[in-house]
């Protein structure tokens, strides 16, 4: 599964079990829609457990644009109050930093630059020209 946000606050970093460490952080993902014509934005805030490497925290400053894989995680339980909570965890395998805080040039993972032969192919051969090299054949 793939998620991506800003960091809420810096990541930390927690001794566990022993000698084991966990980098913890919580991302806050926004969805925005059109109501009445006005836009509306909400914002869910997940929970992020990274146990591979606690030297990326480093990086894991609060605005940081992050995009993660692994997988959801859902814990519930019943307080001192007795009421029942919940605690969604996104227990991260794989973290690509897209943008720094402060930097608005989010790398756009759905695009690819295009390639400038092809694109020159594509115009001579809408210009009734073509260019043996580029035949698939």
């Amino acid at each position: 599964m793939e998620i991506t946000g800003r960091l809420t606050a810096n990541a930390e970093v927690r001794n566990v079990k022993g000698d084991k460490k966990v980098t913890g952080f919580t991302i806050a993902m926004n969805r925005s829609y059109k109501k009445d014509g006005e836009k509306v934005t909400i914002t869910t805030y997940v929970d992020c457990s990274y146990w591979i490497n606690s030297g990326v925290a480093e990086f894991l400053k609060k605005g940081t644009l992050v995009q993660l894989y692994g997988d959801m995680d859902v814990s519930a339980w019943i307080n001192k109050e007795g009421n029942a909570q919940g605690r969604l965890t996104f227990h991260i395998q794989t973290i690509k930093i897209l943008a720094q805080p402060g930097n608005n040039n989010a790398e756009n993972t759905n695009s690819a630059k295009p390639n400038t032969d092809k694109a020159k192919s594509k115009k001579a051969a809408a210009n009734g020209a073509s260019d043996e090299d580029d035949l698939p054949f």
